[in-house]
């Protein structure tokens, strides 16, 4: 049994941030309130700091199976314990694809047998990635995935993309859409803009994300079923999504913290840890990326985690890998670029990166509160942060963020009741006491 004392809560449902007392038992949240005690109870004083449901990452990018050089289950939901994360839904994207049963259940045991937090399944929405063929959707189901996406690659096809609307209603699944245009993003490699322009490297417009952000906000329209856009980065798709929802379109989207933290500015140097897919954009397009999170249009912070070896990054520009690794940085930047200078407030932004995915994925989560599973992040605002690629504990270590002064340090990452970070570092054991 634990006893989290002199918790300032937050759980992202309540604009009052409240002092309390939570009593955990077997794995479960037995109670909240004040002055809370029972025979033979562990202590973990949390004064001063900020006690979070833990948060759940929609978007992320484990790489097993077939990419275990790049990151596997293991060091993934590890990196992401350390960022604070006790839920992720992983990606489709490895080799082989997840458009089948079993290697969703393949996924699902390996997590439950080596990972240290909870793991969800986002099956493919066409066999293979190859956008001709709709995946056997009831089957993907029925073995546990909680989405469908072709994340790294576009639905092209207008009419499949719509028929694949049609079956996720039939089944009630959701569909995530990576929205681009390869017509348009052809062989590009970073912004279309004055970046590009002076690197001479081959620019990526904002019409080939716009474009297809458009469409399926059309098709969900026209289908009468959910839809969620994947990594918004471009004030016109923030704009597209804010006036479907304004007209009653059941959209919602995310974005990722380098869209609201970084510019094409980063890429200078030919910097390939800041090659990213959507590319970074403009400082017009991250005001609007904020301006979205402030008033409700992005509903949730997803990582778009995307862990790379050395070898993928260290090449030619044109030649590296996107992706930014982006569990172990997530709730930092937020903090330091969104919290700090006032655009959401801390609460706010628990509820972008723990309430709303829940809901959005129709899992349990992002509470705190009696019967809940215990689940918690507890986290000094106050601590400075600087991850380096010695501290991570991803095996991909390709971020632009590194080394950078940020605010807001994980402390304990609590998932079923059992420490997974502790004190700052990830331990697998529970820890004993502690006054913060």
């Amino acid at each position: 049994m634990l006893c989290i004392k002199n918790a300032t809560l937050l759980d992202g449902n309540h604009p009052r941030q409240e002092r309390t007392d939570i009593l955990i038992d077997n794995g479960i949240i037995r109670k909240t309130g004040r002055n809370l005690t029972a025979k033979g109870c562990r202590i973990l004083h949390a004064n001063g700091c900020w006690v979070m449901p833990g948060f759940i990452d929609a978007h992320c990018h484990l790489r097993e199976p077939g990419y275990e050089y790049k990151e596997d289950i293991a060091s993934g939901t590890r990196s992401a314990a350390m960022g604070g994360f006790t839920q992720v839904a992983c990606m489709p994207n490895t080799n082989p694809v997840l458009d089948n049963a079993p290697l969703v259940h393949f996924v699902r045991q390996k997590a439950e047998s080596e990972g240290v937090g909870k793991v969800h399944v986002i099956g493919s929405i066409t066999k293979g990635l190859l956008g001709k063929e709709l995946s056997e959707m009831g089957e993907l189901k029925e073995a546990g995935a909680v989405a469908l996406s072709d994340d790294g690659k576009p639905v092209g096809n207008a009419g499949l993309m719509k028929r694949a609307l049609e079956y996720a209603k039939a089944f009630g699944l959701l569909l995530i859409s990576h929205c681009e245009d390869t017509s348009l993003s052809e062989n590009g490699t970073m912004n279309e803009g004055y970046q590009s322009t002076i690197l001479g490297l081959r620019g990526i417009s904002r019409a080939a994300e716009e474009v297809m952000v458009s469409r399926d906000i059309i098709l969900a329209e026209t289908v009468g079923v959910p839809i969620h856009i994947a990594h918004v980065s471009t004030w016109g798709s923030v704009d597209l999504v804010r006036h479907a929802k304004e007209r009653g379109v059941k959209v919602t989207c995310e974005t990722a913290p380098h869209y609201f933290s970084a510019t094409d500015d980063w890429v200078a140097g030919y910097n390939t840890n800041a090659k990213v897919n959507p590319p970074l954009r403009t400082e017009d397009d991250v005001d609007a990326v904020i301006a979205g999170l402030k008033d409700g249009t992005i509903d949730i912070i997803a990582t778009d985690h995307a862990p790379h070896h050395r070898d993928d990054k260290e090449v030619e520009f044109d030649l590296a890998a996107n992706g930014i690794s982006g569990f172990e940085t997530a709730f930092a930047l937020g903090v330091t670029n969104l919290v700090l200078p006032g655009y959401l407030t801390i609460e706010e932004l628990v509820r972008k990166m723990a309430v709303r995915p829940a809901e959005i994925l129709g899992i349990k989560g992002g509470t705190i509160e009696k019967g809940a599973p215990a689940d918690i992040v507890i986290a000094d605002p106050s601590a400075a942060v600087e991850i380096t690629a010695g501290t991570m504990v991803s095996k991909g270590k390709n971020s632009p963020f590194l080394g950078l002064p940020l605010k807001g340090k994980i402390l304990y990452t609590i998932v079923d009741g059992k420490f997974v970070v502790s004190n700052g570092r990830l331990s697998e054991e529970e820890s004993t006491e502690w006054t913060g």
